[in-house]
């Protein structure tokens, strides 16, 4: 299933591991007080779709490392509004 060349794909993917990522970095905020205002695990979050494009571009799918490309750009976006509404 993750041999697809798609941009969709990519952006799907591109999407759901930061998704995950954030969640995590939500639940440990709640629990640990030390990490309450820690920007930089946000931008981890967005940071994790790095791996995927080296991943997907050294296997020549080019199609789904733009969609990966492009939701980082996406939750760059997000990132960055949130952290003007704070």
């Amino acid at each position: 299933m993750l041999n697809k060349d798609n941009v969709w794909f990519g952006t799907a993917l591109g999407l759901i591991l930061p998704g995950i990522a954030f969640i995590i970095v939500e639940l440990l905020k709640k629990n640990i007080s030390v990490l309450k205002s820690a920007d930089l695990l946000y931008i981890g979050c967005v940071a994790l779709n790095l791996f995927i494009v080296k991943y997907y571009s050294k296997r020549y799918m080019e199609a789904t490392a733009r969609g990966i490309i492009g939701s980082t750009f996406i939750c760059a976006f997000i990132f960055f509004y949130y952290k003007m509404q704070v």
